[in-house]
C-alpha cells in the first residue's frame, strides 16, 4: 500500500537478543510470529533514530516543496520525537511538518492513506496539514487482544488492566483516547470479542473507510470483514497484517478495527 501511495516508511527496529531487524524490511509478519512462538528470547523494539529520518528527509527535500511526516502516537513511542530531532537538524532546507497521528496500526494506516490522498489534491502544504489534522480527529479504533502477556511485558498499558485481566482470566478490549491506549472492556472469549468489535462499528454513522488489522489470525479477520460488509462494502474494507514492531507488544490473536 505504501508503495502504491508513494509513501516512504521508516521502520521500527525489532531485536531478538543480539539480532536486530527492521520491521517490514529484514523481517516480515509471518516470519516474526513463527519466531515469537519458538524463540527462548522475548523480542524488544526500538524507535527509528533521528539519522534514519534525516536520511529520508534529505532525499525528499531534493524533489519536493515540503514534507509531511506522519507517525505513531507520541504517547506510546519515541518515534515522533526522533522525527522532530531530524527536522531540527535539517534547519530550513525545506518545510517539514511532523504530525502525531495519535494512533498506531490500523488507525495509523487509515491516516497515512488519507494523508497521501490529501497531499496529492491540496492546493498547498498548509491546507494539506489542516485537512490531515481534521481527518485524525474523525478516526476511531477498537481492538481485541487474545492475551495480556505481551502488553504486560512491554509496559504499553496500565498495570491495573494487566492485573484485572490475569485475575479474571479474561481478554482485554482496548481503544485509543487522546493518543493513549485505554481499556474498553474485558471479555471471556474470541466470539464475545468479535461481538464487541461489531458493536463498535454499529455505533458509528456514515462510515467512509475501514481497516482491519490482525496478528496471525487471517481466517478470523476475513470472517470479520464478511460480517461488517453490511456497514461498508466488503471490497472497501482493507485487511492488513500486524507487523513485528507492534506484534512484539500485542502477540498473536489481535483483531483491530479502525474506521472513519
Amino acid at each position: 500500500m505504501a508503495k502504491e501511495l508513494g509513501v516512504k516508511v521508516v521502520p521500527i527496529y525489532v531485536r531478538f537478543g543480539n539480532q536486530v531487524y527492521r520491521d517490514g524490511v529484514d523481517i516480515q509478519s509471518d516470519d516474526f510470529y513463527r519466531m515469537l512462538a519458538t524463540s527462548p528470547v522475548h523480542p524488544a523494539t526500538s524507535q527509528p533514530n533521528p539519522e534514519d529520518f534525516e536520511s529520508v528527509y534529505k532525499e525528499y527535500c531534493e524533489k519536493s516543496d515540503g514534507i509531511i511526516s506522519v507517525h505513531i502516537s507520541s504517547k506510546i513511542s519515541g518515534t515522533y520525537n526522533s522525527a522532530l530531532i531530524a527536522k531540527k537538524a535539517l534547519g530550513s532546507k525545506c518545510p517539514i511538518e511532523v504530525i502525531d497521528s495519535q494512533f498506531n496500526s490500523a488507525g495509523l494506516a487509515l491516516i497515512v492513506r488519507a494523508s497521501a490522498r490529501i497531499a496529492k489534491t491540496s492546493k498547498n502544504m498548509a491546507n494539506a496539514i489542516a485537512d490531515i489534522r481534521h481527518y485524525i480527529s474523525q478516526v476511531d479504533m477498537f481492538g481485541y487482544f487474545n492475551t495480556m502477556k505481551y502488553l504486560a511485558r512491554s509496559g504499553r498499558v496500565s498495570r491495573v488492566i494487566v492485573v484485572a485481566a490475569n485475575v479474571l482470566n479474561v481478554k482485554p478490549l482496548l481503544t485509543f483516547r487522546d493518543g493513549e491506549i485505554i481499556r474498553a472492556g474485558l471479555v471471556r472469549s474470541l466470539s464475545r470479542g468479535i461481538e464487541r468489535l461489531i458493536q463498535f462499528v454499529e455505533r458509528k454513522k456514515n462510515i467512509a473507510e475501514m481497516i482491519i488489522t490482525h496478528s496471525a489470525v487471517p481466517k478470523q479477520a476475513e470472517q470479520l470483514r464478511k460480517t461488517l460488509n453490511r456497514f461498508l462494502p466488503e471490497e472497501q474494507i482493507t485487511i492488513m497484517k500486524m507487523g513485528a514492531g507492534l506484534g512484539v507488544h500485542g502477540g498473536p490473536g489481535v483483531l483491530l478495527v479502525a474506521l472513519r
